[in-house]
Formats: structure tokens, C-alpha cells, sequence
């Protein structure tokens, strides 16, 4: 099948560091060319694939601190991808609704993977006045907010099964991993592990949005026994994540999906979540984590979490959430809005 993944040009597909959605693209691009699909990848020109590339700009705008309409950009990658897009079978954007309007206008199929919140007010007149588009969500939680889009499936991410593995080492210490934001709450993460007796580490970045939020309240919490780290990369993560005891993932918001879950998993560490979002669709309480409601069941969950299998978070993980898995139920998308034709279509699974 000649496929199209259109990624966002803020980071690179795969990012140097933080970027949830350039991550999903590179591993799901990667597993369709591993499978024998004919694909193209557009997306910045630093990223790289063993897809065929299109660079639509240069490198990732978050690099290019001359950039400051990023907006631009994007209109020049929905113009390349127009002019080219009778080249494929199928286009598949992770561009919210930037294609929505002018791809409603020519023949190809495509479709577009909403990668952030939905329950945003703004969202309700954009999504009824624009002309009607093939949806995939990345939990079902996500789409409760546009009960009238026309969603076609739900996809759950996936990772490498080698990506990140367990390590050998003592678990002391938990951890935070991701950014350092209000809807995150690593101000309840810092309590939590104070409450159970434990030292937490932070693994997370500090956008300039909320520069303003880590100064007045999370660095007057930071101390010894709860210390920022920085941001990391993949190649970090296996040691971070292994050697901690759990994953604190204390949210305030519908996390539309929460890749950190499963990267904690694949490292056979098992995960403590508020129940928001996606969280009870990705954690399996008792087995994978414990869901939990307030500061006082988590700090609970915590003193439990010696009692689950580390073995089990990781089979559990390879079971649900590879990136073959995700690429098989993306391709039965693809198939469902594609008039397949066995002459011209190489179906490879």
C-alpha cells in the first residue's frame, strides 16, 4: 500500500527529546515500512526515517529560533501534500484539523489521528462546521467531548518491543517523567512520594509557557528527597525507568492517551495514575499499576506496589502495546476507506 504519514514540524520525527506525537509517527512509519509498504514520510527535514523523506521545512520549528509564526510552515506542508497526494492510496495526517477543509476537496482517502485533548469549547463550532473527516482516536476517553465526529477507530499507541527494556538494578527511588506543567501536577507527585516515605526523581522538561508556574510553585518544593532532573531521551529512559519502584502519574486533566504509561511498562514498571482520560484504558489495576482518586490512595498504592509483578507489567505491555499491534489496526483503517483493487494494492502483513 502507498501510504502518506504527514507529521507535525515542531520536533523531528523521531524528536531528539520530548514530542509524544513526532514519536508515534517515527514508530508507526517505521513498522509499515518493516512490513513492506511503499511509504513517505513529510515531515522536517532533520527527522529521519527509512521511509522516503519530504522535508517541508528545514528542521523542527522548535530548533529554529527564527520562527515565530509556526503556523506558516504548516501551510506550506498541506500545499505539498496536496500537490502530491495522487500519489498514494491513503493519507494519514497528525495535524488535528489542518487538512480537514482542503483534502474534503480531492479523491484521495485520508485520515487524521487527534493526538491532543478534545474538551476544549473552541473545538465544538470547528469540528461541526468543517466538512466531514475520517477520525482515529488514541483512547476512547478522548472522543467523548465530539460525540458527532465521524471517528473510524481507535488506536492505541504502541512502542518498539526493543525500545526500552528492563534493566538489572534495585528499584529506590520513584519517578515523574514528562513536563512540568498544571495539568500534570508534579506538585501531588513531590507529595505523594513525601507521603510514603519515598525519594522521587523528575525526568521533565519546562516549556517557556510554564516557566512562570515551575518558579512559583514546584522549584520552592524541589529538595533533596525530590530533585529535577532535566529532560531525557530514549536512551536515558531504561535506566530511569527501571530502576524505579513505580511511575507517579498524578494528572488533572483527560489525558487523551499518556505514552509515559507504556514506556514505564515496557520497562516492567508498574504505574500509579489518577483515573482521568485514557488511564483505566491503558492501566490494568493490579497488574500493570494501581488507578487511584486522591493524594491519600496513591501514597497507599505506593506502599503496595512491591506486591505486583514487574515480569507481568512488561509481558503485559509486549501483549497490548507494540508497534506492530498499532500499525495492524492502523492498516485496518487504511483497508476500510480504501476501494481495494488486488492489482495495484500490496497488502504486506
Amino acid at each position: 500500500m502507498r501510504i502518506a504519514q504527514i507529521a507535525p514540524l515542531h520536533e523531528a520525527v523521531p524528536p531528539k527529546l520530548y514530542g509524544g506525537t513526532e514519536r508515534v509517527v517515527s514508530f508507526l512509519t517505521e513498522e509499515l515500512v518493516a512490513m513492506g509498504h511503499d511509504v513517505t514520510l513529510f515531515a522536517s527535514g532533520d527527522s529521519v526515517t527509512t521511509a522516503k523523506l519530504i522535508p517541508a521545512w528545514p528542521q523542527a520549528l522548535r530548533l529554529d529560533k527564527t520562527i515565530r509564526d509556526t503556523m506558516a510552515p504548516h501551510m506550506l506542508l498541506m500545499e505539498e501534500v496536496y500537490r502530491l497526494a495522487d500519489e498514494f492510496d491513503i493519507l494519514h495526517f497528525h495535524n488535528d484539523y489542518f487538512p480537514t477543509s482542503l483534502f474534503s476537496r480531492q479523491r484521495v482517502p485520508f485520515v487524521t489521528t487527534l493526538h491532543g485533548r478534545l474538551d476544549l469549547p473552541e473545538l465544538q463550532p470547528v469540528y461541526a462546521g468543517l466538512p466531514e473527516q475520517n477520525l482515529v482516536s488514541i483512547s476512547n476517553a478522548q472522543r467523548l467531548p465530539l460525540p458527532q465526529a465521524n471517528f473510524v477507530g481507535t488506536v492505541h499507541h504502541g512502542l518498539p518491543l526493543d525500545l526500552l527494556r528492563p534493566q538489572p538494578g534495585a528499584q529506590d527511588y520513584v519517578a515523574f517523567l514528562g513536563r512540568i506543567c498544571p495539568e500534570k501536577r508534579p506538585d501531588r507527585a513531590i507529595r505523594i512520594a513525601a507521603g510514603a516515605g519515598e525519594t522521587l526523581k523528575l525526568a521533565a522538561k519546562v516549556d517557556r509557557a510554564d516557566e512562570e508556574y515551575f518558579t512559583s510553585q514546584i522549584a520552592p518544593m524541589l529538595n533533596p528527597k525530590a530533585t529535577l532532573i532535566g529532560e531525557i531521551g530514549d536512551a536515558e529512559k531504561p535506566g530511569f525507568l527501571s530502576g524505579a519502584k513505580a511511575l507517579l502519574m498524578p494528572i488533572d486533566w483527560p489525558e487523551p492517551f499518556g505514552l509515559v504509561m507504556i514506556e514505564a511498562m515496557a520497562c516492567g514498571t508498574p504505574v500509579i495514575a489518577y483515573n482521568h482520560g485514557s488511564v483505566p484504558e491503558v492501566i490494568e489495576h493490579g497488574v500493570t499499576g494501581f488507578i487511584v482518586s486522591n493524594e491519600a490512595e496513591a501514597i497507599e498504592a505506593l506502599k503496595q506496589i512491591h506486591t505486583l509483578d514487574r515480569r507481568v507489567v512488561r509481558a503485559r505491555f509486549e501483549e497490548r502495546f507494540s508497534a506492530r499491534r498499532m500499525a495492524i489496526d492502523y492498516l485496518d483503517v487504511y483497508e476500510s476507506l480504501v476501494a481495494i483493487e488486488p492489482h495495484n494494492l500490496a497488502l504486506v502483513r
